[in-house]
């Protein structure tokens, strides 16, 4: 059954996709165990064998399918089983610098080998969800460098050129979901390595606000700064996975979790570097210049800042004292067999020696002076819009100048972490020169969530399907909208510059009035409840964030306000209702069935006569 299944599988599978076939009856064990024969071929052959450093045995395997068919036979319906875990069935890869419970950890040096007796919080929290591990992936040695090339079980290259560089350090994670062995994988960041390779793969690449996702069971690069990354074919895929591994962690000192806005409006700021810097002959500067303009295209406002300040935190990451956690981890190892790192790594991490306790606090006062005149950027815009990468180097070019090469992939990502924000890379095309070009978008602290929004809306994805998760936002509440603030009129920006997102387009139960409210500007109109001779009336349901609650009220004048109605379907939200003196001698419009019908109709004929009601007091130019 498997190999017919192979056969059908898609040569990209997505997160949406498996669990759409599962809920529609495929078999969950058959459609992983086809994925894993995928993964085994693949790895016998000459691009696939440096992707991976260990796949999971026969034993281990045959474990994860019997607790899978356990848990199927609990349920009595897929839809259940799906409800209760998230990820059912779906195979994953990690990062061999992430712990797997039974499976060696590397970090891709064979004498820091050693087999752990527990997984990673987030690996765990994985298998929770009913997810299945396949393997263990290659890297860039203790996830230091942007290039993929500092392993000594191989060099993956980009799944576009056999001749350029995978990118790192997450090399081997991205290269699986890019051929298609995995739909998801994941990856570590601390300058840049859930993105860089993504983007030269053709990603999405997810890099969660530090202290979002547990880093415990994870060996640490810069353990003040490292995240775990996602990689996936699909933003609505690696944000399904970001919600099953968020969540604060009792283990991991540096856990700080908050759930974040749920959006942000549809029309955005969008910072980008007024001088971009290119590397290399991969035609990146074309491909820039046509994701500003799609940006534009979009709706959003793109404005050109002065991106030195982002190029001095950088900075800091490499050339300050923060190559001294590096050493705090290799420390060890170096001291007694130094020729077991990677001739690159070693020279990048023995720079420690140079920096003093002394340098490193000053390095942290710059760095916090940095962060406060950094924070100053998000009053100008709403989010950044960068390149993931500068160029898309060659073999050779790294091969060259290892350490220089690595440094240039950084231009876009070195800075994110520094500042403890967030960021998504997301494809954008490709180059003249037939290769992918990604872009990043880079937003506050706590702004997963909203990103993931943006994001979707740029990959001009279709709607998430049903058994998709989103990352946990702050608390809504449900507000009915039934005149000037509906979609595309012209109080609705009230709502979208607040975060609010629309629910659902429905109707009140069958006991209500509409009227339009005399002199008002723009035109609103009234909505009363009635005891008899009501009907049903059209209206929006938006979600708020409740922080946005206060000021939204604020701009609400007299004789409207917010109240309980009630829907068609028996439920109750908060509303806008109107007091009923102001009805007096007001247009009765209730027929039309709604503002919007009713101002359709209003404008293809002409007024039929001046209302002798007076305006409302207190109502001038806001609702």
């Amino acid at each position: 059954m498997s190999a017919l299944l192979a056969t059908s599988l898609d040569p990209q599978p997505t997160v949406a996709g498996l669990l759409e076939r599962v809920a529609a009856g495929a078999d969950p064990l058959a459609l992983a165990q086809a994925l894993r024969e995928r993964a085994q071929a693949d790895a016998r052959t000459e691009a696939g064998r440096s992707v991976w450093i260990h796949l999971c045995d026969d034993a281990a395997w045959q474990t994860q399918l019997a607790l899978l068919s356990t848990r199927l036979a609990s349920f009595a319906t897929r839809a259940d089983a799906l409800r209760s875990f998230p990820l059912l069935g779906v195979p994953f890869a990690a990062k061999d610098n992430i712990d797997i419970a039974g499976a060696p950890t590397t970090a891709a040096c064979p004498a820091h080998a050693h087999v752990p007796a527990e997984s990673a919080t987030v690996v765990q929290r994985l298998l929770d969800a009913g997810a299945l591990w396949l393997g263990k992936t290659n890297l860039d040695q203790f996830a230091t460098g942007l290039v993929g090339t500092r392993s000594p079980y191989g060099r993956p290259a980009s799944v576009a050129d056999p001749q350029r560089i995978s990118g790192g350090s997450s090399s081997g994670s991205a290269v699986a979901v890019a051929r298609g062995l995995v739909p998801f994988a994941l990856g570590t960041d601390t300058a840049g390595s859930g993105r860089v390779p993504a983007g030269f793969n053709g990603l999405v690449g997810l890099k969660p606000t530090p202290g979002r996702v547990p880093t415990t069971g994870v060996l640490p690069a810069c353990r003040t700064l490292d995240c775990v990354s996602v990689f996936a074919h699909e933003v609505a895929d690696a944000a399904h996975v970001l919600a099953v591994l968020e969540g604060a962690d009792a283990a991991d000192p540096y856990s700080h979790f908050a759930p974040s806005p749920a959006r942000w409006p549809e029309r955005l700021r969008l910072g980008v570097p007024a001088h971009p810097r290119w590397f290399g002959d991969a035609g990146y500067a074309g491909a820039w210049a046509d994701a500003c303009e799609r940006a534009a295209a979009l709706g959003h406002e793109v404005v050109a800042l002065d991106f030195t300040l982002l190029d001095e935190v950088a900075a800091l990451l490499y050339e300050g004292p923060w190559v001294a956690e590096r050493h705090t981890v290799l420390q060890a190892l170096m001291d007694v067999r130094p020729e077991a790192l990677d001739p690159t790594v070693r020279r990048v991490v023995a720079r420690a020696a140079g920096f003093s306790a002394t340098d490193a606090f000053r390095a942290q006062y710059r760095l916090r002076t940095l962060q406060q005149q950094a924070q100053a950027l998000w009053g100008r815009v709403d989010a950044l819009l960068v390149p993931t990468a500068p160029g898309h180097p060659r073999f050779a070019e790294v091969d060259a100048d290892p350490v220089g090469a690595n440094a240039a992939m950084g231009t876009y990502t070195n800075f994110v972490n520094l500042l403890g924000w967030c960021a998504l890379a997301v494809p954008a095309g490709h180059t003249d020169r037939g290769l992918p070009f990604g872009v990043t978008f880079i937003g506050p602290a706590g702004c997963d969530a909203p990103l993931a929004a943006l994001g979707q809306a740029w990959t001009a994805a279709p709607a998430a399907t049903a058994w998709l998760r989103a990352p946990a936002s702050g608390p809504t509440l449900p507000i009915a909208v039934v005149g000037a603030h509906l979609s595309g009129l012209p109080l609705n920006s009230q709502l979208t510059e607040r975060g609010a997102t629309l629910l659902r387009r429905t109707r009140t139960a069958p006991c209500y009035r509409l009227h339009e409210l005399p002199g008002t500007v723009p035109p609103k109109p009234g909505l009363q409840r009635v005891p008899q001779g009501g009907a049903s009336i059209e209206l929006e349901v938006w979600s708020m964030p409740q922080a946005q609650i206060g000021s939204f009220l604020a701009l609400i004048p007299a004789p409207l306000g917010l109240g309980s109605l009630e829907l068609e379907d028996g439920s109750s939200v908060h509303g806008f209702l109107c007091e009923a003196h102001a009805l007096a001698g007001a247009r009765d419009i209730t027929a039309h069935g709604g503002w919007r019908a009713w101002l359709a109709a209003r404008n293809a004929q002409p007024a039929e006569g001046t209302n002798p009601a007076h305006p409302s007091a207190g109502d001038h130019s806001t609702p």
